[in-house]
């Protein structure tokens, strides 16, 4: 008989598997981390370096920062996609995505208007800021403590 069905108390899965929040994070963890690589990579091989130079210089953000910004987006997509400080790098994409949520703000809500709105970038926002409050997920290569909520 089951332990549902006699009132017995259900066992616990063994520390070795993954529960399904952890699986979750993964998922989130690969989407995130895929969604940072494809962005950075729109940079030198749709847009270019030069291009991206002058569309930050519009929006009145120094040119010089596409590389920097390129770096950043690269390593939080690695971080995130092999769990590598998975936690820390989603914190460390919060103040890129406040920014590209400040640049298409006066475009208004939806991200498909002229310009780009800030749905989207907000979105990305709150998946990050989540998967830095819950943890890196299964499959994490290197997890740390350092920068995260204590867990309770």
């Amino acid at each position: 008989m089951s332990a549902v069905l006699s009132g017995a108390p259900a066992t616990v899965a063994t520390a070795t598997a993954p529960s399904s929040t952890a699986w979750g994070l993964l998922l989130l963890r690969l989407a995130l981390g895929s969604m940072w690589i494809a962005h950075a990579m729109l940079k030198p091989l749709v847009f270019t370096f030069a291009g991206t130079a002058q569309y930050f210089q519009s929006v009145g953000l120094p040119g010089v920062l596409v590389a920097p910004v390129f770096a950043a987006e690269l390593a939080i997509g690695a971080a995130l996609m092999f769990g590598i400080f998975a936690r820390q790098a989603a914190l460390l994409s919060l103040p890129i995505l406040l920014t590209v949520a400040w640049v298409h703000l006066p475009n208004g809500w939806v991200h498909t208007v002229q310009g780009g709105g800030w749905e989207y970038p907000v979105f990305l926002l709150v998946s990050s800021l989540a998967l830095w409050l819950a943890g890196d997920g299964a499959w994490a290569l290197r997890r740390s403590a350092r920068l995260a909520p204590a867990a309770r």
